[in-house]
């Protein structure tokens, strides 16, 4: 999907807020009807506001910081080779690309409570909307107030980024084989999109992001997510899943350079 040309809608945002200073007010007619067709097509009218029962989507209300959004997804669904959550589509609405990730999920992945770090531009929907196995999409949102995150500059200066660009890390308490256990996936990476702005040459930044990232187990894939340039600088999941055997988790992940950089971690 992030290989399609914006449309002339998106286009047009994306000059908007390049040039909207940050405290820049919400548009005042609502984006989600004209987005849902770009992005979902002549399925768009299909999508299912009913999955409060089984599945929630947890954000401030507030952000502290808009460069760092918390967003986590929950579902309650046990997944079974009839019934899972094929695919999750992030997509924030007055952000300048608004489609956000997609997380393409394995049912081995087992119940889904995935978690992440966005940059929001102004207050907002964020939306989760879940695919599953049959075509079906079903939707969850939160409103968040925060602006300017996605043109505020890196956390890190230019050089220091550079010096640790790549560098990852699996974090995880000592897992027990058949038992549930959470995991983080972290790569240092400035994440650039494009909208930052170089005060010392008074030029925009050259996008330089994270593209995707993929995690398996003993070579099975538990989740690939492909990233927009919403995702927040140093790219984080955290996940959970429960390794059924010993094994390697790892953890590889490509960006718009076409550098990959990888890491695993052994579980006894």
């Amino acid at each position: 999907m992030f290989n399609r040309i914006l449309s002339l809608l998106t286009a047009s945002l994306a000059l908007a807020f390049i040039s909207a200073p940050a405290s820049a007010v919400t548009p005042t007619e609502p984006l989600w009807p004209t987005l849902k067709v770009e992005y979902f097509g002549d399925r768009a009218e299909s999508i299912l506001e009913d999955a409060d029962d089984w599945l929630t989507i947890e954000a401030p209300k507030r952000a502290e910081d808009a460069a760092i959004v918390p967003i986590t997804i929950k579902s309650t669904l046990k997944p079974t080779a009839d019934k899972y959550i094929k695919n999750i589509h992030f997509i924030i609405d007055n952000n300048p690309e608004p489609y956000s990730a997609n997380f393409h999920l394995s049912p081995d992945l087992g119940l889904v409570d995935i978690s992440t770090r966005m940059r929001v531009d102004q207050y907002t929907y964020v939306r989760a909307i879940a695919e599953m196995n049959d075509g079906s999409l079903h939707m969850v949102s939160r409103f968040v107030k925060a602006s300017g995150g996605c043109s505020a500059p890196a956390g890190k200066d230019a050089a220091a980024a550079l010096a640790r660009l790549g560098k990852m890390q699996i974090r995880m308490r000592k897992p027990t084989i058949g038992e549930p256990v959470t995991a983080q996936v972290i790569v240092s990476h400035p994440n650039y999109n494009g909208l930052q702005f170089d005060q010392a040459t008074r030029r925009y930044i050259r996008e330089h992001r994270v593209t995707n990232m993929t995690i398996s187990y003993n070579d099975k894939e538990l989740i690939s997510v492909d990233t927009g340039i919403s995702v927040s600088e140093d790219p984080s999941i955290r996940f959970t899943f429960t390794p059924t055997e010993a094994g390697i988790l790892k953890a590889d992940v490509k960006d718009s350079k076409d550098q990959e950089f990888t890491q695993q971690k052994e579980i006894m």
